[in-house]
């Protein structure tokens, strides 16, 4: 693990810690791990754009190999990545790398990712302009009030130019204070993550996550610009160490580098929604 890696999982642990969202565990692994037909996938899913994306277009391949797909909806990760852990459930396709490796770290979990999978990008979105070259001094960009995706949300208008950051500010955990200059004299304002689709008529832009976009059923079209996905926030495929060699893990690896999800993809990606990772193209 690099060193960016590393501080990366610090940070999310320590803001997981913070929104209380690490709570205790049950003993993990192939210990606990229930008895279940290796023709039985069990997913431990989330609500949101990527347990869909599983059901939609892998599954299907899944079961015409002769699978059954079982789902448990859990209304946050971290309960899910506990069934995970558990042995009560095997897949888990709504997180990414550095949300693994911390609860990894913190609770000792025996959690593994299988391959990358197609993310959504946080994106900059306006309902009242319709390009980014329409910004203008003074424009009030809604940004998250979580530290981590702030961090993405600062980044992403440093990229457009708007702002630029301190040199040493944290790529994990963002502060408003991170900003060097901010020649545009635009006004951040910092606010829940499920607020911001909200007031998207009351703001010139807003930086929007990807399940949030997808909750909210943001229309793709007022997406204007993505942020640069970084490795470590790409989703991933996760089970337990110990069935990440198993036949199912290989079969839902190639299930979702296959012809049939590359079609589907090309059918349901026209407007850029979704990153597609070098390893499905």
């Amino acid at each position: 693990m690099t060193s960016t890696i590393r501080k990366t999982v610090r940070a999310v642990i320590a803001l997981a810690l913070s929104a209380g969202l690490i709570a205790g565990v049950g003993a993990c692994g192939s210990a606990n791990a229930q008895e279940h037909d290796e023709k039985t996938i069990r997913l431990a899913a989330s609500p949101g754009p990527y347990s869909e994306l599983f059901k939609k277009g892998v599954a299907p391949i899944l079961e015409k190999e002769g699978y059954t797909i079982k789902v448990t909806t859990f209304s946050d990760a971290q309960q899910a990545n506990d069934s995970l852990n558990e042995g009560s459930t095997d897949l888990n396709v709504d997180q990414h790398t550095a949300y693994m490796d911390a609860y990894n770290e913190k609770k000792g979990g025996q959690l593994a990712s299988l391959i990358p999978i197609p993310s959504v990008p946080a994106g900059l979105y306006s309902t009242n302009h319709k390009s980014v070259k329409e910004i203008k001094d003074g424009a009030t960009i809604a940004v998250s009030q979580d530290p981590s995706n702030l961090a993405r949300a600062l980044r992403l208008l440093e990229k457009l130019g708007w702002i630029t950051l301190k040199t040493n500010a944290d790529s994990a955990l963002g502060s408003i204070n991170d900003v060097e200059s901010n020649p545009k004299n635009l006004n951040l304002k910092t606010l829940d993550n499920g607020q911001i689709p909200r007031v998207l008529d009351d703001v010139d832009y807003a930086v929007v996550t990807g399940s949030w976009s997808y909750s909210a059923k943001l229309d793709p079209k007022l997406e204007l610009a993505q942020e640069t996905l970084k490795p470590e926030y790409e989703i991933v495929a996760v089970t337990r160490k110990d069935e990440a060699n198993k036949q199912w893990a290989k079969d839902v690896e190639a299930a979702y580098k296959s012809s049939d999800f590359q079609k589907y993809l090309a059918k349901n990606n026209t407007t850029g929604y979704w990153f597609v990772p070098d390893e499905l193209k």
